[in-house]
């Protein structure tokens, strides 16, 4: 049972939502948290191979349901229409804890410059690069906040090529793996700074939960062991303990309702009461949007109004535009000795050597090794030029290569398109019969250039490591990066002719509106944004937090 009115309704209990509704259930304030999938649990999420969040040939694991489409057009092409596990679907997941349910956990914090690219690299023309209207230093409290509630390891020695930081990190990085081994040393033969990745997963007890058992199938999965540190066992509940916050699962957001003078005012949801589908009305003194950058976007666009004619926050036709994730370049190495050790996670050694100063380049990018692949994926995704997909030839390269691979590869900087964006389709409906959200447009070709490069390093550390084989295709032409990595469509800044939210998260124009997931992201850093998606959280519910009780 849920009451008519709270004191705020968080929509979508993944890593923004999850942390918004923590805070302000500490605060003492009554929260409402919606989400559309439900809590799932290790049988729910299962282990199967072929339908996961990390290879959805047949399926995938961890939400959304058949039939809460999405539509795609490419340039010059047919719009498809797409369920969840299909390409360009830009999924991530739909479930308490979101996309932290079955995530890699990578914690990285982006650098100081990543908050001010426009002013360090200019804007490429047709782009539209700009500052955050913040910079690292307001939000590193903030980063290791989210740090040490939810659990990071990672090493602390000072590194020029990340983020200065005032506190370590509260466990140490996980052990060494023989990839890593292997890959330190040809890091150092380049004079490559290296490090240990930082991981939202706990190399010791901690806080309750038990360490890593290393397993071989962590992302795309729920963690066996519960040391994956996701929203869904850290602070929802903690949220719910208070007593102060509902979780209601199963509960799509239809519509953002606004008074008289067009103030969000609640959420219109839809529920499933007797086997029956419900329309509800609940009222609040303030909205969170926690959404993800293409379901934030789709909710501010479809409600629509006298008032709000073209979705609410967007006046000036911004809402759903920048559009971004990251392309991931990188290259496989085939060695003549075995450097497969089983040992998971898999990512344990990086390098952020090119993530700025790039003579010609606009940013840069992180490499690591790459998660320990299930045999399927390494047969997706490694197989060279020249080796046939089937037969003997087939069977025989599987049974020597799966154990003498490494991959190396990470995300770059992704340099907005003002054209790549989510738009509505009225003429398609989901299975709730709303309209559904049209993913169009490309990043933009700086985007390109940057991950050209990083392949080309990807190469020279793998040469450099003594690969006897190198291969991997060059970064492919421009399309959209949003993968499940999207942010960008609602950024934040102080001009609401450029942006959609003040540098709070508040929406232009509204008053009891707010948007805390990475549609605020002004650009997406050279690093999974999941770290900063919970900063931004923690900070932006902080100030909510205080505004709401000041005005009691």
């Amino acid at each position: 049972m849920i009451r008519d009115e709270y004191d705020v309704i968080v929509v979508g209990a993944g890593a923004g939502g999850g942390i918004a509704a923590c805070v302000l259930a500490e605060a003492g304030l009554q929260v409402l948290l919606l989400e559309r999938g439900s809590e799932l649990t290790i049988a729910d999420v299962g282990r199967d191979h072929l339908r996961n969040q990390r290879i959805s040939l047949y399926g995938h694991n961890a939400g959304p349901q058949p039939g809460d489409l999405r539509t795609f057009a490419e340039a010059g092409s047919e719009m498809r229409v797409l369920q969840p596990w299909e390409p360009n679907y830009h999924n991530n997941a739909a479930c308490v804890g979101g996309g932290t349910r079955v995530y890699g956990a990578q914690a990285w914090r982006f650098m100081e410059q990543d908050f001010r690219m426009a002013s360090l690299y200019g804007v490429p023309e047709q782009s539209s690069l700009a500052d955050w209207p913040l910079d690292y230093a307001e939000l590193e409290p903030f980063y290791e906040r989210a740090e040490w509630e939810l659990g990071v390891c990672g090493h602390d020695t000072a590194n020029v090529h990340q983020a200065q930081r005032r506190r370590g990190y509260p466990m140490p990085p996980m052990s060494e793996t023989r990839p890593a081994r292997i890959l330190k040393n040809a890091a150092d033969a380049l004079g490559w700074q290296s490090a240990p990745v930082p991981l939202l997963i706990n190399s010791a007890h901690y806080q309750g939960r038990d360490a890593c058992v290393r397993c071989q199938m962590c992302v795309g999965f729920a963690c066996p062991s519960n040391s994956k540190n996701g929203t869904q066992n850290t602070v929802i509940p903690r949220a719910l303990a208070t007593g102060c916050c509902t979780l209601l699962t199963g509960a799509m957001a239809a519509e953002i309702e606004i008074d008289g003078t067009g103030e969000a005012k609640g959420i219109a949801l839809l529920v499933e009461e007797n086997g029956s589908r419900v329309r509800k009305s609940v009222r609040a003194r303030a909205v969170v949007l926690s959404c993800g950058a293409i379901e934030t976007a789709r909710l501010l666009l479809a409600s629509q109004s006298e008032m709000h004619p073209h979705g609410i926050g967007n006046q000036h036709d911004i809402v759903g535009r920048n559009l971004q994730g990251h392309y991931y370049p990188g290259s496989l190495g085939t060695f003549e000795e075995v450097v497969y050790d089983g040992v998971g996670p898999g990512p344990s050694i990086s390098t952020c050597q090119f993530n700025h100063g790039n003579p010609g380049i606009v940013g840069g990018g992180m490499l690591a090794n790459e998660f320990i692949k299930l045999p399927i994926i390494h047969y997706s995704w490694a197989l060279p030029p020249g080796v046939p997909r089937w037969g003997r030839a087939n069977k025989e390269w599987m049974r020597r290569s799966y154990t003498r691979t490494i991959h190396i590869m990470g995300p770059v900087q992704d340099i907005p398109h003002p054209n790549a964006r989510v738009t509505i389709n009225s003429a398609v409906r989901d299975r709730y019969g709303l309209p559904v959200a049209h993913l169009s447009g490309a990043t933009h070709t700086e985007t390109l250039r940057t991950a050209q490069f990083m392949w080309e390093r990807s190469r020279q550390w793998l040469e450099a490591a003594g690969a006897s084989a190198i291969y991997g295709a060059r970064p492919a032409g421009l399309g959209l990066s949003g993968g499940q990595h999207q942010a960008g469509t609602c950024r934040m800044g102080n001009d609401p002719l450029t942006s959609v939210t003040d540098r709070w998260g508040r929406v232009h124009g509204q008053q009891r509106l707010f948007v805390m997931d990475a549609s605020l992201h002004v650009t997406n850093g050279g690093f999974n944004p999941v770290l900063t998606v919970m900063a931004l959280a923690f900070r932006n519910a902080e100030h909510m937090a205080a505004g709401l009780r000041s005005a009691h």
